[in-house]
């Protein structure tokens, strides 16, 4: 197996933990937004073998507290389980990022307890996914991982990179409302500085949500769950 990416230390993206971040590359989305746009066209920014990484891991047990998975998107790996169980042979603990679009791939993961944590993107109300996907039943797709994570995972959030014309206060209240009774959601401003999948979203009008309409979100979905942060 051959990873794209290879974070060593991170202080933010497994909450609670100093991890480090694996990517892998491939998605099936195409978020204009993207700023990882080169693992979603399927490009290896890197090429690390993935016994170089089981190395670096093995020598930092008792330093680093888990492993972050990202993209791209992880499930479309066929070997995502066997990298899981790698892991976690390790004794890390296990953070998943996923689109939500493959619930019988993360369906496994949890009942093989390999994973940790799972971070799904919302991207928008499940009925307006066409600028991001166009496979048929996506929805229903998004709405069976969003149970299964409610469910069964052992510890999770939602999230949702707001970024204008995608999120306003209505889609917003919309997303919050399917996932009512989650135990956290986390709001992401656009990072206009990345280069974008589609480049028009780092030209003018700049896409960005500033501060106080990014606070003017959280006050809507707050109701909604049980504790919702901006990022």
């Amino acid at each position: 197996m051959i990873l794209a990416g290879f974070q060593k230390n991170s202080f933010i993206d497994y909450p609670g933990k100093i991890s480090c971040v694996l990517f892998v590359t491939g998605c099936n989305f195409i978020c204009p937004y993207c700023h990882n746009a080169d693992l979603a066209r399927g490009e290896y920014p890197e090429r690390i073998e993935l016994e170089t990484v089981l190395d670096f891991l093995a020598s930092r047990q008792g330093m680093l507290e888990g492993v972050v998975i990202t993209g791209g998107e992880p499930s479309l790996n066929k070997r995502i389980a066997d990298l899981c169980g790698l892991i976690k042979t390790l004794g890390y603990p296990v953070k998943l990022d996923t689109n939500g679009s493959r619930p019988d791939v993360l369906g496994r993961l949890l009942d093989e307890h390999l994973v940790d944590f799972v971070a799904m993107d919302i991207k928008a109300p499940l009925d307006r996914y066409h600028p991001f996907c166009v496979q048929p039943q996506i929805a229903d797709r998004l709405m069976e991982s969003i149970r299964l994570i409610m469910a069964s995972a052992p510890a999770y959030e939602f999230r949702t990179t707001c970024v204008k014309p995608f999120v306003d206060a209505a889609a917003m209240a919309t997303i919050a409302q399917t996932i009512q009774g989650a135990d956290r959601y986390v709001l992401q401003p656009f990072n206009r500085r990345a280069a974008c999948l589609d480049p028009a979203f780092n030209g003018e009008p700049d896409p960005t949500l500033l501060p106080d309409a990014m606070g003017e979100l959280k006050v809507v979905a707050e109701p909604f769950v049980g504790h919702c942060a901006i990022r």
